[in-house]
């Protein structure tokens, strides 16, 4: 016993023998102390915070030298270097009071952001989930913003005149391959993002930053959450199958799994379909996420998801004869980024990322199919030369190669690009904040160079107001049906151009929001088809060229777009609502693809109003919520008519509710929530399909009006401002 006890003493005394205390006091320029304050030993997760009198007090066991930092809300970061030894170190710091930075302009134009906290957007996570008829879908949350448009029967984004390839989706800073569930022609489908999966979504309608290319017009941008809150477990059932979840936190590590179960029977079987559906699509998929964070200022995070769908469904052919057509998707992603952050003045990010896309279908029992793959990888640098100006600098490397057949037919092209960027940053006075900076982009398909030069700036424009403006050019490849085309009939592409003309005026103010912004947009380079047929909606690319009714394929179409959008958001007014308000105009143009002349392309709705409430019942724990969503007819074409797509489809409406109510079940915390979309069972229509005898048929979503109930479980107590 005695031997055991002198044991014991001799691993403390050790022990402490190994520590090395820290202590000191911070205070501000004028001598006051700073309250709160984190100091810390620089790479370490050693330290401590300031009491009332602005002393702290930490143990390390390093060694050496060492760089002892202090930050503070409010106060600039500073920072002085240690040797630490056996002996106790007392290291006094004074931090300078930037408390008129909270004021500071942060450029706006284009970009959803909030304009004191860089990192905060307008529309966070839980705004996703709680908004009525996005079905908790990023995409479609996404689209109830201004410069957007609705989307009944076509995946993507499209924005300010862009279609669906014009808009790049980046998931840490690399892009996704497929960012929608596959599905039949005409068929609108999921986004493969789920709301809680990150913790920031950014969106760019125009002007956004160099770090990213090859999107004509606009980005959206998602940030993955860092380690877990909490250990947790989560279960669910809806209409639409079943999902778990769980995650666990570790001292400086943490991760998460889902897994999930789709079978749309119940959702499709309320209500009647617009499409025949013979196999209702179903399949299962789930991700595993691992997070790690070596010292204070690094975090690794490792990525893996996959999935595997199959549906069956009648579409109509060229002549609206039905026909039958079955699909099998296989998709899989593979994701690692390192950050680290270095004596608070370098900023280093590296990521890497593999894509894998297969559809397998057939077309009246001929087979089809595209299989693509997507390897990435980023690495760039940050300095922050002082608290008003940073510099950063990366590089971007792609390859991706796409193979589509359908019966003996085989397409495929391989295509590499790369490309180096550098943005600065600069606030001269607080009033004034300039970003400027340069992209240069190489493709080996098309052999062509870019050169992208862009500006953004804001100037303060009262207390909580500012100007924005923002200008630049934009490259990106050809769409893919003509990428097939490159080396089989060895077209000389080059990349397709727009320029971005951006001003706004942004007012934040007791929880309230007000922008309003114009812009305009020239686009140059577009590919465009030549020949002398009339213009054919139903038809092949490559069957066209064979037969000679395609002469030549080149750059030499072009159009504009222009437009004025207006956001407001309420959160102040009454107590426990917030609502949204967000209008957008747009005047459009283009000659492109096998256009015959300059028109209105197919997609565009010149008016869009969204009008979106939430509000929170205390008394019974439940929040309602409600989206109304118009937008004027689009074009389409008229076989009968002497205009090019002189036709105009009825106006759009749709009116959503959604209620969630909190209570807990046993020891899960429990959100029951069910929901309608298109409450008036409005009769949407995206246009009109003609066959060969001039007769039409009209473009309809899957359902007109569809109901979603559902229960979600947590061994973790939700709040009501997580609903």
């Amino acid at each position: 016993m005695e031997r055991l006890f002198t044991l014991l003493l001799l691993i403390i005394s050790t022990t402490a023998f190994g520590q090395t205390t820290v202590t000191g006091k911070i205070t501000d320029e004028k001598g006051k102390p700073v309250v709160g304050a984190s100091v810390s030993l620089e790479n370490t997760l050693d330290g401590g915070t300031t009491d009332s009198a602005g002393v702290f007090r930490f143990t390390t066991s390093e060694k050496g030298d060492q760089l002892l930092v202090a930050t503070a809300v409010g106060y600039a970061n500073a920072w002085s270097p240690v040797v630490v030894g056996d002996e106790t170190i007392t290291k006094n710091l004074t931090i300078k009071n930037t408390a008129r930075s909270l004021e500071e302009v942060t450029i706006t134009a284009g970009a959803f952001e909030a304009s004191n906290e860089k990192d905060k957007t307008v529309l966070k996570p839980l705004d996703i989930v709680t908004t009525a008829g996005t079905q908790a879908d990023v995409v479609k949350a996404i689209e109830t913003l201004p410069g957007t448009q609705k989307q009944g029967t076509e995946n993507g984004l499209f924005v300010r005149g862009g279609d669906a390839s014009e808009a790049a989706l980046i998931v840490d800073g690399l892009v996704v391959q497929n960012a929608f569930f596959s599905g039949p022609p005409g068929v609108a489908t999921r986004s493969r993002f789920g709301a809680f999966q990150y913790k920031g979504v950014s969106f760019s309608s125009g002007g956004y930053s160099a770090r990213y290319g090859q999107a004509l017009s606009s980005v959206l941008e998602l940030n993955s959450l860092d380690l877990p809150e909490k250990d947790n477990i989560n279960l669910g059932v809806n209409m639409a199958g079943i999902y778990a979840s769980g995650s666990k936190l570790w001292k400086n590590s943490g991760g998460d799994v889902t897994a999930y179960y789709n079978n749309l029977s119940p959702f499709y079987g309320l209500v009647k379909a617009n499409i025949d559906y013979y196999d209702v699509p179903k399949g299962f998929g789930g991700s595993g996420r691992y997070a790690w964070q070596p010292n204070k200022d690094g975090m690794v995070k490792l990525t893996l998801a996959g999935s595997k769908f199959t549906s069956g469904v009648q579409v109509p052919d060229s002549v609206n004869n039905p026909v039958r057509y079955d699909l099998t998707n296989d998709n899989y992603t593979a994701s690692i980024s390192y950050r680290q952050t270095l004596r608070n003045k370098w900023m280093t990010y590296v990521a890497a990322a593999y894509n894998y896309n297969g559809d397998d279908a057939t077309y009246n029992g001929i087979p089809s199919t595209r299989k693509d793959e997507r390897t990435q990888l980023r690495a760039e640098a940050k300095y922050y030369m002082t608290s008003r100006v940073s510099l950063l600098a990366g590089t971007e490397l792609q390859r991706y190669d796409v193979t589509s057949s359908f019966s003996n037919y085989q397409s495929s092209f391989v295509e590499a690009q790369y490309a180096g960027y550098v943005e600065g940053e600069w606030t001269p006075v607080y009033w004034l904040a300039l970003k400027p900076g340069v992209r240069y982009e190489y493709s080996e398909l098309l052999n062509r160079n870019s050169i992208s030069p862009r500006m953004a700036l804001a100037i303060k424009a009262g207390r909580g107001a500012q100007v924005s403006l923002a200008s630049g050019l934009f490259y990106q490849n050809p769409d893919y049906n003509y990428l097939y085309l490159v080396d089989k009939y060895s077209m000389g592409f080059d990349y397709q151009r727009a320029i971005h003309y951006i001003a706004n005026y942004q007012l934040q103010r007791n929880d309230r929001t007000l922008r309003v912004e114009g812009y305009y947009k020239d686009y140059n380079s577009l590919v465009k088809e030549n020949g002398n047929t009339p213009y054919n909606p139903n038809r092949s690319i490559e069957g066209q060229l064979i037969e000679g009714k395609i002469t030549t394929i080149d750059n030499s179409g072009h159009g504009y777009a222009t437009g004025a959008e207006l956001f407001w958001r309420d959160k102040k007014t009454v107590k426990n609502a917030d609502y949204w308000i967000s209008y957008s105009y747009i005047d459009t143009r283009r000659l492109y693809k096998n256009y015959t002349e300059l028109a209105t392309p197919e997609f565009i709705s010149d008016h869009n109003l969204n009008i979106v409430a939430k509000y929170w019942i205390d008394k019974i724990e439940t929040q309602i919520n409600a989206t109304y969503s118009y937008a004027t007819g689009r074009p389409y074409y008229d076989a009968m008519s002497k205009q090019f797509l002189g036709g105009r489809a009825p106006e759009y409406h749709n009116l959503s509710f959604t209620i969630n109510h909190l209570r807990a079940i046993g020891k899960w915390f429990t959100v029951i929530y069910a929901g309608v979309d298109n409450v008036t069972n409005h009769k949407n229509i995206f246009g009109y399909r003609y066959d060969q005898n001039n007769n039409r048929t009209p473009i309809v979503p899957a359902l007109y009006r569809s109901l979603f109930v559902g229960i979600n479980m947590s061994l973790t107590q939700f709040e009501k401002d997580e609903l």
